[in-house]
């Protein structure tokens, strides 16, 4: 099983609030799980509502940053020496039960993955942040799902980086 209840206070932010950085520094983590996929140093941190992945030349962080304007990029491309660095997002509404039912098959997918690590926050079994990675060809794959109870929204983003 790769899901935790947090010990933190679930703060229901919101989807718009997330912003997207590729420099921004390591951030205090409330949960931290370091991996080797394909040979790849990866580390995986849940920020509360938000998350970081370590890997290669890069730190993503999709979080609300103090004085960052939020909203996510559609998508992003970017080339660091010898990687190519592959980011998208989107927001999806789930009205009525279909949000319990998307926020269940995410964890079921999270505690089946061997490169995965969830948190649940205390109060709400459906406040999850959610993060898988795997090889992908020549580099790595990750994806990740900030979910939202109030507004029954959850962000989903998905991640490549190639070694070139």
């Amino acid at each position: 099983m790769n899901g935790i209840t947090l010990d933190a206070p679930y703060l229901d932010t919101d989807a718009d609030q997330l912003s997207f950085a590729l420099d921004h520094p390591v951030l205090g983590a409330l949960a931290v799980r370091e991996l080797t996929v394909g040979g790849f140093e990866v580390q995986l941190r849940l920020l509360g509502a938000s998350h970081q992945v370590c890997a290669g030349p890069v730190r993503e962080t999709v979080a609300c940053l103090p004085g960052v304007r939020g909203g996510l990029p559609d998508a992003a491309v970017h080339d660091f020496d010898g990687w190519r660095y592959s980011f998208g997002a989107r927001v999806d509404e789930h009205p009525g039960c279909g949000f319990g039912t998307e926020v269940a098959r995410v964890r079921d997918l999270a505690d089946a993955h061997p490169g995965a690590l969830y948190g649940v926050f205390p109060g709400s079994a459906d406040a999850v942040t959610a993060l898988v990675v795997e090889r992908d060809g020549a580099g790595l794959a990750w994806r990740t799902w900030h979910t939202y109870p109030r507004s029954r929204r959850i962000v989903t983003t998905h991640t490549r980086l190639e070694a070139r």
